[in-house]
């Protein structure tokens, strides 16, 4: 058993930090901006409410960070870190830069403490599963320790290079959904237009190298017209420009990337903005 502490209790970070305290058996403090949700969240698992990250982190073997964008993670870093103790393992779960990862990685080191960037893939059924996919970048000891935490809420933790490594993975993640969710949007489309039986493609389909997470979990509601089912085109459109501001630096070329990603801004004109992912399917329907 641990002493950890979990920073952000929104769709993602509210049941991640619940499996730390149920499955892993860990002593759990959680700190959130909206007060409410972390009382909310002890009446629900036990633990600990903080009201502020400089009282969550202070005393604890880990502490876990799952927030919304850069300036956030900016800002509760700017608060937890001055508290961390020496030795202490802080993991940020929040999809951000690897600019953000590798500056908090260096102030980490100089703090007397450890930073690993993990942004995770599996949307909240993942999260409410405990089955999440970790993308980690850090130094292998540190990580080494953390993996085990980790584990309360993930089927897949791996380390993949050093601090920014996780969050470059995860661009490369959000990259391949992006042409992944356009492709199958395009094909149920087509498949519409040509008056063919959509179960009976996709059951043919799926069994050859059509097939895909996205069409085995989601052909079904988007040839429904629901789209209220996991990741909201806002969040990926947050990833997206990461990705490709990424890309600017590096030289690398995402051009259906960036098409996908002006999609989901015709989603987002249409009221879509909270709508899944899968939601390119009601731009092609209009």
């Amino acid at each position: 058993m641990a002493k950890v502490a979990f920073l952000g209790l929104g769709v993602m970070g509210y049941p991640m930090a619940g499996h730390l305290k149920n499955k892993g058996g860990h002593e759990v403090t959680v700190y959130n901006r909206t007060a409410a949700k972390a009382e909310q969240w002890v009446k629900e698992y036990g633990g600990r409410a903080a009201k502020t990250p400089e009282d969550a982190v202070e005393g604890q073997d880990f502490v876990m960070m799952c927030v919304g964008n850069d300036h956030d993670v900016r800002a509760v870093a700017a608060a937890a870190f001055p508290k961390m103790g020496k030795n202490t393992v802080f993991v940020d779960h929040t999809t951000a830069s690897a600019e953000v990862a590798r500056e908090l990685y260096e102030s980490a080191k100089t703090g007397g403490f450890d930073f690993i960037d993990a942004p995770v893939s599996g949307g909240q059924a993942g999260a409410q599963n405990g089955a999440l996919t970790v993308m980690c970048g850090g130094d292998a000891e540190p990580y080494a320790r953390a993996e085990p935490v980790i584990a309360a809420y993930a089927r897949m933790c791996r380390l993949l290079g050093p601090a920014g490594a996780g969050q470059l993975t995860k661009m490369v993640n959000q990259i391949c959904i992006a042409g992944a969710v356009q492709g199958l949007s395009e094909g149920i489309h087509f498949a519409r237009k040509a008056g063919l039986d959509i179960e009976a493609v996709i059951e043919t389909i799926s069994k050859g190298a059509a097939q895909s997470w996205q069409m085995e979990n989601r052909y079904k509601t988007m040839n429904a017209n629901k789209y209220d089912f996991g990741f909201a085109v806002n969040w990926m459109r947050k990833d997206l420009s990461i990705c490709l501001a990424e890309a600017r630096r590096s030289g690398a070329h995402l051009p259906v990337a960036a098409l996908v990603d002006q999609f989901y801004s015709e989603v987002q004109k249409m009221g879509g903005g909270r709508w899944d992912t899968s939601s390119l399917m009601a731009r092609l329907e209009r």
